[in-house]
């Protein structure tokens, strides 16, 4: 079963940079879904992986 994982960013070049990093790891672009207008990463994942996105996600996030 899929679970859908968001991930909010600053700018949009974090966003950007974590669908380039997702589309590397293998997610299908179709999964991946960028909201420009809140920020927002939303992935459609098999609940096992989502601890891979959630790591992806931090990644490129500013600390």
């Amino acid at each position: 079963m899929n679970k859908t994982v968001n991930g909010a960013y600053d700018n949009h070049d974090q966003a950007k940079n974590t669908w380039d990093d997702l589309i590397a790891s293998g997610i299908p672009r179709d999964n991946i879904f960028i909201d420009e207008e809140a920020r927002v990463v939303k992935v459609s994942v098999p609940a096992e992986t989502e601890r891979e996105i959630l790591e992806i996600f931090e990644r490129h996030r500013l600390h």
